[in-house]
């Protein structure tokens, strides 16, 4: 991303089939509810934020600057039922924000009428940035990266938990958004998966420039290093975000590698391990201060047991950031 996307937001659910298919918009609702105004359904739509349903004419009169595709179809492509929608969304003001793998400027006569109007399409997967490759030089301020045992473990919620706490401490702290539904979250980032691979860990150094000495950016985790399709993001982000401190997020309960059925899990041990010696590469000093554990599957005392167990193995903080915070993990920042 080159600029930020403007908020408040109207969420626009289309035709979704279900829930699932709104997750996107679900996740930006529930962290940054303030910026959400309302939602815009179709007929025919069978997901629900909760938000006032508004027309694109309530949604301006409201304050809304930025129409958000936050739902997604099969293929991850626009379907045609949305395209009277969108211009009459640039006639009215707004810019449009997308996170689908389709870009904006795809669909027919949308890009020539946003620069009629003067709006923006923001195609958050597609980013305009120019990088250069890393370097690896030491940069001022701090940095937390939450990593993974495999893909889909919380990385996400994970810092935003964290920033959400340590703002509530007063301290000096940023969320870096390195995936579609982070940026809309954060306003701005850059979607590191389609970054071409040789400047991904100078696109992650350009996201987390050098900062006050005091100020913590907190970058969303991509991937996991044991995942066979998505490891090379993950080394990159890694080597690029420079983190002073790492976060393992897991889920206890899954039994192989998502959408990887030959491949188990990583021994949590050794998930750190390569980890840390990844990291220490361009920062030598870098240290694990927890564990973020996805608890959802397991019975409350299951749960705090996993918790405490793995507490002792590791002498670390093992939270579960749903049910029991992030305090725990702040405190072990020092």
């Amino acid at each position: 991303m080159s600029s930020a996307i403007r908020n408040p937001y109207l969420m626009f659910l289309g035709d979704a089939a279900d829930q699932l298919a709104a997750k996107t918009a679900a996740g930006v609702a529930h962290w940054r509810p303030d910026w959400c105004l309302g939602q815009l359904r179709l007929p025919g739509c069978q997901a629900d934020l909760g938000l006032p349903d508004m027309t694109l004419e309530a949604g301006r009169e409201a304050g809304c600057k930025t129409l958000i595709v936050g739902v997604a179809n099969r293929g991850g492509r626009f379907s045609t039922a949305w395209t009277n929608t969108f211009h009459s969304a640039l006639e009215l003001g707004y810019d449009i924000a997308s996170g689908l793998h389709n870009r904006l400027t795809s669909i027919p006569g949308l890009a020539e009428k946003a620069e009629q109007e003067g709006r923006r399409l923001i195609d958050v997967r597609h980013p305009t940035q120019e990088f250069v490759v890393g370097n690896g030089v030491k940069r001022s301020g701090k940095r937390l990266l939450p990593v993974g045992t495999d893909c889909s473990v919380g990385k996400m919620y994970t810092a935003l938990a964290l920033e959400q706490e340590m703002r509530s401490r007063g301290m000096n702290v940023s969320f870096r958004a390195t995936g579609q539904t982070g940026i809309f979250i954060a306003g701005d980032g850059v979607s590191v998966d389609a970054v071409v691979a040789d400047f991904i860990s100078g696109a992650v150094e350009w996201l987390t420039p050098s900062n006050d000495p005091d100020h913590w950016d907190l970058v969303e985790g991509q991937g996991s290093l044991f995942h066979a399709s998505f490891a090379g993001v993950t080394t990159g982000l890694i080597h690029g975000a420079q983190p002073d401190a790492l976060v393992l997020c897991h889920e206890p309960t899954r039994r192989h590698m998502r959408g990887l059925p030959n491949f188990p899990l990583p021994d949590l041990a050794l998930c750190m391990e390569r980890n840390l010696q990844t990291a220490q590469l361009t920062n030598p000093d870098c240290r694990f201060i927890g564990l973020s554990i996805n608890t959802q599957a397991l019975e409350s005392s299951a749960a705090r047991k996993l918790l405490n167990d793995l507490e002792r193995q590791f002498k670390l903080p093992a939270v579960d950031p749903v049910r029991q915070g992030v305090g725990a993990l702040v405190d072990a920042l020092g």
